[in-house]
């Protein structure tokens, strides 16, 4: 599909999945990780794809004009910010950045040198969700009133940085873009049960100008894995799962009858699946990058899109030092 080459930095947990389909997609050109071991594996499964160890190698190469970064969120900032005063446009795994000062620095120097940069909150490519949005533009769930979504699971735990950076940048990201505005109010909660300084349960709750709600719930402590966002509006609900291997969105059309009742009484329906198409999310993001790289448009999800999450993030993390104060 594309001419365009990048080079995909951090050949890892899901640097890995980024390295398969960007070649999948004949863009990619060089692997770069600061692991040997991954040098035979990636030179054997991928011919033709340069393997490089130094950042400054991929830093140095004229042919690559985009770079992904897929390393820890602690690096995301100085290795970004090299790619991009090298004029190298960037695709960066969520978060963009730990703080909202460096992700600003990050957004500043890509439009100074005129640099394509697209964080990766991968929901938005999702179909489940792109449909989703469609029915909530024809108003098919009235008016939104309430979103959340758990994020939980018994899986790879993280000691750079806390649940809420791990886990939460997906959700809050979809919960922003659905709800059209920025939250005025932020409250989070959380613990840490493991050994380590940073906690493992967060619960942050949102409140809009609008008057719409929500909350997202995230957990790397959890006996199961569950990924769900669900969305209240006044005529329906949906349901988004990710987990699910056939249904993964659900319309339900419960009503409540008043009738001048003090209590009113309540007709369930039955959920309604939602027929989407069939494609894999992350190829769908990195098709957009490539796209938005040949073509010098700005990706859905651009640095502005990223420093909003970003923004919601240190709101969250201010409350949760003061336990759940404003």
């Amino acid at each position: 599909m594309s001419e365009t080459k990048v080079a995909v930095v951090g050949g890892g947990y899901w640097g890995k999945n980024l390295i398969r389909v960007f070649h999948q997609l004949g863009g990619l050109s060089i692997i770069c990780d600061t692991n040997p071991a991954l040098r035979e594996t990636y030179e054997s499964s991928f011919k033709g794809v340069k393997f490089a160890s130094r950042v400054e190698e991929v830093l140095n190469d004229d042919s690559i004009s985009g770079v992904v970064i897929a390393t820890p969120a602690a690096t995301h900032y100085e290795i970004g910010r090299k790619f991009l005063e090298a004029g190298k446009d960037l695709f960066i795994e969520k978060p963009l950045a730990l703080t909202k000062a460096d992700g600003e620095k990050l957004v500043n120097i890509s439009e100074k040198n005129n640099c394509i940069l697209m964080v990766g909150h991968i929901l938005h490519y999702h179909p489940a969700v792109i449909k989703l949005k469609q029915l909530i533009k024809n108003n098919e769930l009235g008016d939104l009133q309430y979103l959340y979504s758990n994020r939980l699971n018994i899986g790879r735990i993280r000691h750079e940085e806390n649940i809420l950076w791990s886990f939460a940048p997906h959700d809050i990201s979809l919960m922003l873009s659905l709800a059209g505005e920025m939250p005025d109010s932020v409250n989070a909660f959380g613990r840490s049960y493991l050994p380590h300084p940073v906690e493992d349960v967060t619960l942050t709750f949102f409140s809009f100008p609008s008057g719409i709600t929500g909350h997202v719930f995230v957990c790397w402590l959890n006996p199961f894995k569950e990924q769900k966002f669900v969305v209240i509006g006044s005529k329906k609900m949906a349901v988004f799962d990710d987990t699910s291997r056939t249904d993964k969105l659900v319309l339900y059309h419960h009503k409540i009858n008043w009738s001048g009742k003090e209590i009113p009484s309540i007709e369930k329906s039955d959920g309604v699946p939602i027929e989407i198409e069939n494609y894999e999310p992350l190829l769908e993001e990195t098709k957009h990058f490539l796209e938005c790289m040949k073509r010098r448009t700005k990706p859905i999800t651009d640095g502005q899109e990223g420093l909003r999450v970003l923004s919601v993030l240190e709101m969250a993390q201010n409350s949760l030092k003061k336990r759940g104060k404003l």
